[in-house]
């Protein structure tokens, strides 16, 4: 069960109860394995393990799963302040293989938040610490609340 938001929640503690409620309802994070690790105020970490089936054709984990955990991470982090986000545009570099068995992590980290449009640049590193790819999302809020009833 979602927590409800309340007045005297700090921002930390928002985010966090805006991203248990978005986990909850998350069915691809979960189906996928995606572990949310972290979350506070304009800023998420994700972990993935690079499972067999998520192996393309090279044998190398599949670029658009890669892609996956990237973007989750952005829609943890932008959504962090209970406000609807969604993303308006996003791209990203892949930079080193990933091989089976491996185990990635996601880290977003808000550039700016400007009305309702933010950038959030999103780093995701392999088990040994090296950068495997970098993702930039934007974003745009839209109308409403991830956790229901709040504002």
């Amino acid at each position: 069960m979602s927590a409800q938001p309340d007045a005297r929640m700090t921002p930390d503690e928002l985010a966090r109860a805006t991203a248990q409620s978005m986990y909850d309802a998350d069915a691809c994070s979960q189906a996928l394995g995606l572990k949310l690790l972290e979350v506070r105020a304009g800023y998420a970490r994700m972990h993935m393990k690079v499972r067999p089936d998520f192996l393309n054709g090279h044998q190398i984990c599949h670029g658009g799963l890669i892609f996956t955990l990237a973007d989750s991470t952005f829609a943890f982090a932008c959504n962090s302040y209970n406000v609807n986000t969604v993303a308006s545009g996003c791209s990203i570099e892949f930079l080193r293989p990933v091989p089976a068995d491996d185990e990635l992590t996601a880290e977003a980290t808000e550039q700016t938040l400007s009305g309702r449009n933010g950038i959030y640049d999103i780093r995701v590193t392999n088990r040994a610490g090296e950068t495997v790819a970098m993702f930039r999302g934007k974003s745009a809020q839209i109308r409403g609340t991830v956790i229901p009833g709040d504002r």
